[in-house]
């Protein structure tokens, strides 16, 4: 059996440059975002352009106006639907998104509108599920409402702390949605997660800081984001780190 094909492994890329990085690391797919310390928001038309134009694996792209909660109005929802119709013509081959309503629920008309407008592309229903009040009553929902996948943590700060639920997740899912477990996956804890949670699909990020190219920077107290931010620094995806993570698995499954 070659178990490089019964996993997908899937980067949390924060710029074009992070997704070609993913590739060359051997992950089967990207999910494109822009802003990730707000836990990601819709990547710009130019970042989906060039990103396809770089790659040749699958890319999922997040569907999400702001930060903060994922209770979205009206004119929030049509925001979305428009990125996702410009996602679409850009060649995305997914995408990425989450509504609840005010009690902590799957907001099914919501969810559905963005369904509708993804005219056919997977979606991927993000870690809005974490803050889900009743996490299998949402997986019913999300299954009857046909989406692909459900990226989650098991509903704890990261996905080994959140083992127990993403093991409970997979088995009650029965095949009809896919789990994908992510934040915190890395290659010092993917194989045991694999093994306690049964999961194939990860999500994770394997971004290192590099050093900007800056030849003078200004004082650090001149801040362009939040205060004490390390802005001499770019985070991105590094392919050593994607393959390290990859590797880390399949040498703890192969032979079988």
């Amino acid at each position: 059996m070659n178990n490089s094909h019964y996993y997908t492994f899937e980067v949390c890329a924060n710029s074009v440059a992070s997704c070609i990085a993913a590739q060359q690391g051997g992950a089967n797919r990207v999910e494109l975002c822009a802003a990730i310390p707000e836990g990601g928001t819709t990547p710009s038309a130019g970042a989906i352009a060039m990103a396809r134009e770089s790659i040749s694996i699958a890319l999922n792209v997040i569907i999400r106006p702001r930060g903060g909660d994922f209770l979205y109005s009206d004119i929030e929802l049509r925001t979305m639907e428009r990125d996702i119709a410009v996602a679409r013509h850009l060649g995305a081959d997914g995408i990425v998104v989450g509504c609840l309503n005010a009690d902590a629920d799957i907001d099914i008309a919501a969810t559905k509108r963005l369904i509708d407008a993804a005219d056919g592309l997977p979606v991927t229903f993000h870690r809005a599920f974490d803050r889900c009040r009743h996490p299998f009553t949402a997986l019913s929902q999300l299954i009857d409402l046909g989406v692909a996948r459900i990226l989650t943590s098991g509903q704890q700060p990261t996905a080994p702390q959140g083992a127990q639920l993403i093991a409970s997740l997979v088995e009650r899912a029965n095949g009809n949605i896919a789990i994908m477990a992510g934040c915190g996956v890395n290659e010092t804890n993917i194989a045991a997660l694999a093994q306690a949670t049964n999961v194939r699909e990860f999500h994770f990020s394997a971004r290192e800081p590099l050093k900007s190219r800056m030849q003078w920077l200004p004082d650090t107290s001149v801040a362009m984001g939040a205060p004490g931010a390390d802005e001499s620094i770019v985070m991105q995806t590094t392919p050593e780190r994607v393959s390290a993570t990859i590797d880390a698995l399949m040498q703890a499954v192969e032979p079988r």
